[in-house]
């Protein structure tokens, strides 16, 4: 089994639109069980994997241990994939893990749900706190999507400099070129850099998963978008199994 968390400091950089359309890849590409988990009180990747939001609040119940998270995942449209849902309850996780001082609690859980996953996709919020603490700790790599320019690039920055201050060991990171749009001058020039990175771009099709509910490779397979990602995907699985 193997974490893999999508995470940003910065928000509108498509983190849930990659978290979901990764898990996809891992379920109907790779074909392995994969659990998509949302963290984000925002709700996107259950939106984007045609799940309705839940009914109850009760996702930070699973933190406390007061329900297992078998009890809230769903089963999405495809094989292999299931999403364990955010709610309006994920926004007390902070004074939760104050109060119960479980510092590697997320990483328990998801040591718990490698009985039953291969692939634990994590669609993290865009903060810096103790649940950023705890994704790092449960993580294997770490995604960071990085629309090219130079604010994105101290985001990026922002993340490492985390890394070292509060981590005497971390999971690699993997930085990530979202919505990049080739034809301006700037995006160009950050693509020049860095041409290493993995680079998604911004297309129609991409922003269609909203409207469809749906991850890009579902209905557009063939296209540059989706072949992407897939592409970043099988970089992912490369990275995880490289030895160190």
């Amino acid at each position: 089994m193997a974490v893999i968390a999508v995470y940003s400091v910065k928000g509108g950089v498509g983190k849930s639109t990659l978290s979901a359309a990764l898990a996809w890849n891992s379920a109907m590409v790779s074909r392995r069980q994969t659990l998509l988990w949302d963290l984000d009180v925002q709700g996107a990747a259950a939106f984007l994997t045609g799940i309705d939001p839940p009914l109850a609040t009760r996702a930070a119940s699973i933190f406390t241990r007061e329900l297992a998270p078998e009890e809230l995942i769903q089963p999405t449209a495809y094989d292999k994939l299931d999403l364990l849902p955010a709610d309006d309850s994920l926004r007390s996780l902070d004074s939760i893990f104050e109060r119960i001082g479980k510092r590697r609690r997320l990483a328990r859980l998801t040591e718990e749900l490698a009985r039953r996953y291969e692939r634990i996709v994590l669609d993290c919020p865009p903060v810096l706190n103790e649940l950023s603490a705890q994704v790092i700790r449960a993580a294997a790599l770490i995604i960071v999507p990085l629309p090219p320019s130079p604010l994105a690039r101290r985001a990026l920055d922002a993340i490492r400099a985390e890394l070292v201050r509060s981590h005497k060991t971390h999971p690699p990171i993997l930085p990530v070129f979202s919505m990049v749009d080739r034809r301006r001058r700037l995006h160009r020039a950050a693509l020049e850099e860095m041409p290493d990175w993995p680079v998604i771009p911004m297309a129609s099709r991409i922003e269609q998963m909203a409207e469809r509910r749906e991850p890009v490779g579902a209905f557009a397979p063939n296209e540059p978008p989706a072949r992407a990602i897939a592409t970043l995907w099988a970089a992912v699985e490369r990275k995880l199994a490289s030895p160190g």
